[in-house]
């Protein structure tokens, strides 16, 4: 029979639940909650603009009570201690001004595991002699940040290491040689940074190593022949470095590797054939290296687990033309200029598992096949190859298809009228010999975002966008058509989404139309070489307010340019050349904000390409390439009938690159203002009615290299500057009246090199003020005679008399 249990024992058991139990069960490490607090408190007070509000996410940080129940924290449940083990604070909030020394508070806490500070835009250097306390991490993510400086050499002693992420970070400086003491580090992720330098031979020392991730940097010389001993690699990413030299023949000892991406460098060589070794490898990117030389070796297609093959934009050659037996299922394929010669390769019906096809710029040629049109593609280039006749309507029918390019080549034949039962997001079909109208069906393309239909011979109306199926709104956001046949009035029923309409070189009628007031996204609208008539409406005004580019050059427009258009605050290219505008020029033209203030980055990024924006540039038409569009800003109102006085207005514009206001009926002098145009590259105004002489103030235009202010009736000297003395062409300057000046070698007469009209009007007004004094004197010495002959003079009234000459 047990005995009871004494009171000694009951007061044992209540201390060991009262006192000890708490400690060990429901608290987490007092310093270890001091040091978040104090983390909290830097990101929520110590940022200007931002409040306790702004950080809701840290709202559950109290003192006083338990961390591990803290969101964001993560605690030790199997350790009596509780220490914090994991702090996920990505995506914490913008803290874009404030220094990465925010986080030595969090540094301080030794017995992480796991520190995610990704996304949060910290500037500054990573804080290393904090981050060496870090002894237990295993994963280290501070990507998507502004972190700058280079990796400090503290950061490789943590030996427990196996995943590093720094990616999508601005970090300059090289790796250091201490990355050799990371022994146990499985995975090292430094991508998308700016890191220089070349790899030191160190990383070979990694024998753990299984994840090596230096994408997106800055790293030049070779591939250091230490990665050969990482026999423990799977995923090596060398990706957009500068790499050089050859890849090393010993990669084919990695037999663990299932991912080689070393894409969008300087390697030069062949493909090693130690890489047919490489029995597991599922990806193999060697895209865009330039210097890849050699045949493209079969015995890749020999690779049983190959899932991904990108061999395109080097100078590998493919020489097979017989069939190939693959030995793998590809998803993505890219042989892009690898020389592929004749018919689209029929070996690849048997890729039923391909999603991604790329094999455009070769020299393929024949008929689409039928067979290709029914895989299940997602994505299909065949764009500048040599392809010819008519397109499947079952390609159009696909639901899996959603990018088809096929630009550049030689199709010809109707659209299929299947067109709107197909699933596309990106069509592209420029520059071909389609002809025919566009299927009404095409509005029915719910997800269509962006269609290039230009440089065909396609004709009739377009379709219009405004009432799309099921009453959905359009996505479409790119729209090309240009360089066609279409007629009809101007399209202009799109949705809200559009936000490019390259509608040039067709025959669309009729007035300017007011629907593209509703297109409030819209960036940029081209529709020169046209038949568009009437007057420029005043609704112009409320064109989008990000309207960048407005185009409408060589059509029938006549009457003034409305005051209003200075509206349109983000406009950088305004051309409206080639019309029949009259009237005097607006003021308000030098309101143009875009115009005036510096280039800033284009707001709109496209993944494919855009076609070069056409312009009168410097004499002659050029294509302004869209990347570069934003360094461009242009006012082209030359060809028309537009009088009066150029506005001095036009000097704000002091981000112009190129003014055009020839071929017109302007009159008075040379605006005195155009001379702060600090960025004028380029300024015609011949054959106008401007009279007086050159403004000195353009001797200011040091950029200027394109000049013409020939067939007009200025006179004088030709002003002299660095710049302008280089402009030495005489027909710059032709037909104008009793203009010279030395770099028309013409010499200036005595009468032309009078002194400036100020120095002039000093002289006047010495030359009175002599006057002046010698009738002042003559008339004093006379009364003076008088007084003395006569006698008393009253000198009060000689005082006046003296005054009032």
């Amino acid at each position: 029979m047990l005995k009871p249990c004494p009171l000694s024992c009951f007061l044992f058991f209540f201390f060991f639940f009262v006192f000890f139990i708490p400690q060990i069960s429901f608290s987490c490490p007092q310093d270890q909650r001091q040091s978040l607090l104090e983390f909290k408190n830097l990101v929520t007070h110590n940022i200007n603009n931002y409040s306790i509000t702004d950080f809701t996410d840290l709202e559950t940080w109290k003192p006083n009570s338990d961390c591990c129940k803290w969101q964001h924290v993560g605690c030790d449940s199997n350790s009596p201690s509780r220490e914090v083990i994991d702090l996920n604070l990505q995506s914490l909030a913008d803290l874009a001004s404030m220094n990465s020394s925010v986080l030595r508070p969090l540094l301080r806490i030794s017995s992480l595991v796991t520190l995610d500070v990704s996304y949060n835009y910290l500037e500054g250097e990573i804080p290393g002699d904090a981050i060496v306390n870090l002894t237990r991490l295993i994963s280290l993510d501070m990507s998507h940040n502004r972190l700058n400086g280079s990796i400090p050499p503290e950061l490789f002693s943590l030996k427990t290491l196996q995943r590093l992420d720094l990616s999508e970070n601005v970090i300059g400086g090289t790796l250091s040689g201490d990355i050799k003491e990371l022994k146990n580090l499985q995975e090292l992720s430094l991508g998308n940074n700016l890191i220089e330098g070349e790899i030191p031979p160190e990383i070979g020392s990694l024998v753990k190593l299984r994840v090596l991730i230096l994408k997106r940097n800055k790293f030049n010389g070779s591939i250091p022949l230490s990665v050969t001993q990482l026999m423990e690699l799977e995923t090596f990413h060398l990706q957009r470095n500068s790499l050089s030299f050859e890849i090393p023949n010993g990669i084919g000892n990695l037999v663990n590797l299932s991912t080689l991406s070393l894409s969008k460098n300087k390697l030069s060589g062949g493909i090693p054939s130690s890489i047919q070794n490489l029995k597991n490898l599922q990806t193999l990117e060697l895209e865009d290296n330039n210097g890849l030389v050699g045949e493209i070796p079969i015995w890749l297609f020999g690779l049983q687990k190959l899932k991904k093959l990108q061999l395109g934009g080097n100078k590998l050659q493919w020489n097979n033309n017989g069939s190939v037996f693959a030995q793998s299922k590809l998803k993505r394929l890219s042989l892009r200029s690898c020389g592929l010669e004749g018919n689209i390769p029929d070996w690849l019906k048997d890729q039923t598992s391909l999603y991604y096809l790329d094999l455009s710029m070769n020299r393929l040629e024949g008929s689409f096949p039928k067979w290709l049109a029914n895989l299940k593609i997602e994505t299909m280039i065949l764009s500048d190859n040599r392809l010819s006749g008519s397109l499947p309507p079952s390609l159009f029918q696909s639901q899996s298809l959603t990018i088809l390019e096929l630009s550049r080549n030689n199709f010809s034949g109707q659209i299929p009228d299947t067109f709107g039962e197909s699933t596309f997001l990106l069509l592209m079909l420029s520059k071909n010999n389609f002809s025919g109208s566009v299927p009404k069906s095409i509005t029915k393309i719910y997800g269509l975002m962006v269609l290039d239909l230009s440089k065909n011979r396609l004709s009739g109306e377009f379709p219009r966008f405004d009432h799309n199926f099921s009453g959905l709104v359009p996505w479409l956001s790119y729209l090309d058509i240009s360089s066609n046949e279409f007629s009809g009035d101007v399209p202009a029923s799109f949705g809200v989404q559009i936000r490019m309409l390259l509608m040039s070189q067709n025959n669309f009628s009729g007035e300017f139309p007011q629907d593209f007031t509703n297109l409030s996204n819209l960036i940029r609208l081209d529709l020169h070489d046209n038949k568009i008539s009437g007057k420029i409406p005043s609704f112009i005004s409320r064109l989008s307010p990000s309207l960048e580019v407005f185009i409408l050059r060589k059509n029938s427009l006549k009457g003034s340019i409305p005051e209003g258009i200075s509206n349109l605050t983000s406009l950088k290219v305004l051309d409206l050349s080639e019309n029949n505008l009259d009237g005097s020029l607006p003021s308000s033209l030098g309101n143009l904000t875009a115009m005036i203030e510096s280039p800033k980055n284009s707001s709109t990024k496209y993944a494919f390409e855009i076609h070069d924006l056409v312009v009168n540039w410097k004499k002659s038409k050029q294509g302004l390439a869209d990347r570069n569009l934003y360094l461009y800003t242009l006012l082209d109102l030359s060809n028309n009938k537009l009088l009066g006085e150029i506005p001095s207005s036009l000097g704000n514009l002091k981000s112009l690159k190129h003014l055009n206001l020839s071929n017109n009926d302007f009159s008075g002098l040379i605006p005195q203002s155009f001379g702060d145009i600090e960025e004028l590259e380029s300024l015609d105004l011949s054959h106008n009615n401007l009279t007086g002489e050159i403004p000195k103030m353009l001797s200011k235009l040091s950029e200027l290299t394109t000049l013409d202010l020939s067939n007009n009736k200025l006179t004088g000297r030709i002003p002299e500057s660095p710049q302008l003395d280089r402009l030495n062409d005489p027909n710059i300057y032709a037909n104008n009246n009793g203009i010279c000046g030395m770099q028309i070698q013409v010499p200036c007469s005595s009468t032309q090199t009078e002194p400036p009209e100020e120095e002039e009007e000093k002289d006047e007004e010495e030359t009175m003020f002599s006057w002046k004094a010698a009738f002042i004197g003559c008339s004093c010495g006379f009364l003076t005679a008088v007084a003395y002959g006569i006698g008393y003079i009253n000198l009060l009234s000689i005082y006046y008399f003296i005054k009032n000459i």
